[in-house]
Formats: C-alpha cells, sequence, structure tokens
C-alpha cells in the first residue's frame, strides 16, 4: 500500500523563507530512517505557490483555464510530501506520526492520503495490462 504524506503550507512556507538547518536535519534524519526500513518511495518539498499555475476545467470539454499564482488560503497549498510504500494503514500512520513538525513553528500539520493501485481504478483487462507495462517501463527508465 502507498501513501502520500501531505505537508500543508504555512504563511513561512508561502513567503519562501527557508527551513531551519535543525529542521533539515531533523527531517535528513527522519527520511533515512524510511530509506533503512525500506518504505521511502519519494520526499520533496515544494517551491511557494508564487511560482506555481493553476490549470482548471471550468466546462466540461472546454478549454483549460490557466491562472498564475500565488493562490491564497495557505492551508489548502501543499509544501511538499513524502510518498511511503507499507503494508497498512496502520503502518502508514505510525511513520507520518514519526515525522517532525514539518514547519518547525508548531504549525505543521500533515494530511496522510493512500494512493490508488491501478487494479482499484481500472476495470478492463486490456487497459489495467497497458497500466502496468507503461509503469515497468518507467521503472526500467529510471534504472538507465
Amino acid at each position: 500500500m502507498r501513501f502520500m504524506m501531505v505537508v500543508k503550507a504555512t504563511k513561512e512556507t508561502e513567503a519562501g523563507t527557508p527551513p531551519s538547518k535543525e529542521l533539515i536535519d531533523a527531517m535528513m534524519r527522519y527520511n533515512e530512517e524510511l530509506v533503512k526500513a525500506g518504505v521511502l518511495i519519494a520526499a520533496e518539498g515544494l517551491h511557494p505557490s508564487s511560482n506555481a499555475v493553476r490549470i482548471s476545467y471550468p466546462v466540461p470539454g472546454g478549454k483549460p483555464k490557466v491562472v498564475d499564482g500565488p493562490f491564497t488560503e495557505a492551508k489548502e497549498i501543499i509544501a511538499g510530501f513524502t510518498i511511503i510504500e507499507v503494508k497498512s494503514r496502520e503502518e502508514a500512520i505510525e511513520w507520518a506520526l514519526r515525522m517532525p513538525d514539518p514547519n518547525g513553528f508548531g504549525e505543521g500539520e500533515i494530511e496522510l492520503r493512500q494512493i490508488f493501485e491501478a487494479p482499484e481504478l481500472i476495470q478492463d483487462p486490456e487497459a489495467l495490462a497497458k497500466e502496468i507495462e507503461l509503469r515497468e517501463q518507467v521503472t526500467r527508465h529510471k534504472k538507465l
């Protein structure tokens, strides 16, 4: 089971304030634990929404709308994420609880979301086989 720990933005992350050395060190130790346990897939921080673009589809079948950031509700914005692969929801929660306060100011908030696996979404066996082959191609490409 794969899970994404979504780190919510704060005023500081949206202002582009870099994390403290202490927070970076704590996150590095945490990520090392994830690697040693063999559960880490990815862990990344994101630039503020002032550098972002939102693409929406206001009319079904219509042309997409592009809006430049910044966006107003910091609590609805993602500042970073960690993706892990674990055996259960409970294990994912345990790992999420071990993450240091991701913003270091007592304002950190993590949302834990399970990632859909292809068989949960794709019922057609032919389409599922294509999806699995695409994922295998990505894995092979990364190894090159």
